[in-house]
């Protein structure tokens, strides 16, 4: 029987220190065997190793930030869509999601499927709004104030003792073990990302991580939880090994089905020394170490595309425990005119 193929738009190649989830996606993909692929590219930058991968992406496009706004992003997007007739978009950072839950409509309009979460779910797991998150799903959440101004931080330590987190609203975490490392990381944070900054309570312990995906009826269709083993300077994981944790499960499901949460998620926890979890970000996407639950035997990338399309599917029961990825980089050597291609005409 011939597969059907279909051309799948990927955001986040880049691949750096702080990786994007866009190669591990694609790798999943490509391992589908209900289906073939056309790999289409979305950068933001020239340089995201991602462009370069010739055996992943089959054509790469450059798009707008989200910051220059839901009309020039569309404009690019049908633009593209005119040549390429994609069938399915799965975006993967949290600063364009957005613009592109907000873009859905149109985005079915032109034959473009995604599986995305509503705004109001986007909303309710907000950075700002997850100590109320918590409190609504009866989830341990270290508290957190939202903060304008770096005097804030002294209210803020009056209450809870150093080190605290300062957190951007959409990118970087850093802990601060006075009062000055905090006025450094909040300045730093809110050059890039904006107001307000995030300052939490900080809670010792292991670092948890659990992927999953629900159906939008407040069915969990697959979740894998992982404990880091190695943490970059950023916080990110660069090895992690899947674990068999109950609690992390029941928690998961019941955000799920509370929720009714359409589309991928990322729960980030620490366990503590009282053997406590507490949540510490939702992220509304796949993250960057997808590829282990792949390998653990759930590929949602895979799920996100056959949920797109309508196609219905039985949820994952089982996930093999003990599987371990070990991130590593290697030097991709390309000819310039490859680089010039994207940097000057917009597309390699």
């Amino acid at each position: 029987m011939n597969k059907p193929k279909y051309t799948i738009a990927v955001t986040g190649l880049n691949a750096t220190d702080n990786p994007g989830p866009g190669v591990p996606v694609i790798r999943a993909l490509k391992e589908s065997r209900d289906f073939d692929t056309r790999i289409i590219g979305f950068a933001y930058e020239s340089l995201e190793p991602g462009i370069f991968l010739e055996e992943l992406v089959d054509k790469t496009y450059h798009i707008p930030y989200p910051s220059a706004g839901k009309d020039n992003i569309m404009r690019r997007l049908q633009q593209i869509n005119s040549v390429e007739n994609i069938d399915i978009f799965i975006p993967n950072f949290d600063a364009e999601m957005l613009s592109f839950i907000k873009l859905e409509p149109q985005l079915k309009e032109m034959g473009i499927h995604t599986f995305l979460p509503t705004i109001e779910q986007f909303e309710e797991r907000h950075k700002t709004n997850l100590f109320e998150f918590g409190k609504k799903y009866g989830i341990k959440v270290p508290f957190s104030q939202n903060i304008f101004d770096e005097c804030e931080i002294l209210n803020f330590a009056n209450n809870f003792n150093y080190p605290l987190v300062i957190k951007g609203k959409f990118y970087e975490a850093y802990i601060a073990y006075n009062y000055d490392e905090a006025k450094k990381y909040f300045h730093n944070i809110s050059a890039k990302w904006g107001i307000p900054i995030i300052v939490q309570q900080f809670i010792q312990g292991d670092e948890y991580n659990v992927i999953a995906m629900g159906d939008g009826n407040g069915n969990m269709i697959a979740a894998v939880p992982m404990r880091k083993k190695i943490i970059t300077e950023k916080g990110k994981a660069w090895a992690g090994i899947t674990i068999e944790e109950d609690k992390l499960m029941k928690m998961t499901n019941k955000i799920i089905n509370g929720s009714k949460w359409r589309g991928p998620l990322e729960l980030e926890l620490i366990k503590s020394s009282q053997n406590e979890f507490y949540l510490i970000e939702v992220n509304p996407r796949i993250p960057a170490w997808v590829y282990l639950a792949v390998g653990a035997g759930q590929n949602i990338p895979e799920t996100i595309v056959k949920l797109a399309l309508g196609v219905d599917i039985e949820p994952y029961d089982s996930y093999k425990v003990g599987k371990l990825f070990i991130r590593y980089s290697w030097d991709k050597i390309v000819d310039i005119s490859e680089f010039e291609k994207i940097a000057t005409m917009g597309e390699s």
